[in-house]
């Protein structure tokens, strides 16, 4: 086989790896926006189900075109697709009949989208977190939203240092969030789940990094779990408090109940009932937080805060077991 022959083969196989890679992802795929679990999630299904067989529909009569056209050519024999009549037909009067059907189903699908929520949610991004406000119940939590099966979310979102986008492909979306703007965007989850969400737009070093856990819970457990973050920090430690403070660490965070309120960084008041810490980079445990605490970078390099080098090693087990107590 020559050097032709040989780089057609490869690249051949490569197509066929892409074309089986993207089946698995769409076929296969149990957290993303083919797996819909609310209305609005299932709506952008629909019409991206109409998009596709559109577009597969154009694709097999493009090729069906192009060979017969092929096969006339063999035979010598006049093409039956010539002609002025052909060109503005098929070149002119069926795509835009084909876009201006889309661009109607689209439409139709934004008119009926819900603009307001029964329960308010503000979100701000920042590279590479989220902050998540409560305004009806004066709660803040960290890159981990609850919210309450079966209730239209009002999410508004900001982005205070660079452009982000709020995607939870399970329950639709996606919105930008612009500096200086702000956006709306309502979601609905049918059922209880957790749903895992992301930054969709490229904001810097850490992008791919910059995730979110919405959490969609029975109403009853939902307004529970608002009210007890809501309150103040429920475990007092001097000594931990002191060298939270002492440490710089009461610059950039908040534990309300405290005199640390700093608003750099994410609120810590109830740290420890969140699953996760760094955005859903790690879970949380006691051995991952104190990992975190001595050097965030190994595990997101880029992110803001800095490693921190300045505490005694009684000092950091004290105050692991501190945060990992915040409940």
């Amino acid at each position: 086989m020559g050097g032709r022959g040989r780089w057609t083969s490869v690249a051949g196989w490569r197509c066929a790896l892409a074309v089986v890679t993207m089946a698995a992802a769409g076929v296969g795929c149990s957290s993303g926006a083919l797996d819909p679990r609310g209305p609005v999630a299932r709506d952008q299904l629909g019409l991206f189900t109409i998009a596709f067989w559109i577009a597969v529909g154009v694709i097999v009569v493009v090729l069906g075109l192009l060979v017969a056209a092929l096969v006339q050519r063999h035979r010598d024999a006049p093409s039956p697709f010539r002609g002025e009549r052909f060109v503005v037909v098929g070149g002119l009067v069926v795509p835009t009949l084909i876009l201006l059907g889309l661009m109607g189903v689209t439409f139709a699908f934004l008119a009926a989208q819900r603009t307001e929520g029964q329960l308010r949610v503000e979100v701000d991004g920042y590279r590479y977190w989220w902050e998540v406000r409560y305004p009806d119940h004066d709660a803040v939590t960290a890159n981990e939203i609850h919210i309450p099966v079966g209730v239209d979310v009002e999410f508004t979102l900001r982005g205070p240092d660079v452009i982000h986008s709020f995607w939870v492909p399970q329950l639709g979306g996606k919105a930008d969030l612009v500096p200086g703007r702000e956006t709306t965007l309502v979601l609905h989850a049918s059922e209880a789940g957790e749903y895992r969400g992301r930054c969709a737009e490229y904001c810097g070093l850490q992008h791919a990094n910059m995730r979110v856990l919405v959490i969609a819970q029975e109403p009853a457990d939902f307004e529970r779990w608002v009210e007890e973050q809501a309150a103040s920090a429920v475990v007092s430690d001097g000594a931990a408090e002191a060298a939270f403070e002492r440490n710089a660490c009461a610059a950039c965070h908040t534990i309300r109940g405290t005199s640390a309120n700093g608003v750099l960084g994410p609120d810590l008041t109830h740290f420890a009932s969140r699953r996760t810490i760094g955005a859903v980079t790690l879970p949380n445990e006691p051995s991952n937080v104190a990992a975190w605490i001595a050097n965030p970078q190994v595990f997101k390099p880029g992110a803001e805060m800095p490693p921190i080098v300045t505490f005694t090693e009684e000092e950091h087990q004290r105050l692991v077991d501190y945060l990992t107590a915040l409940r």
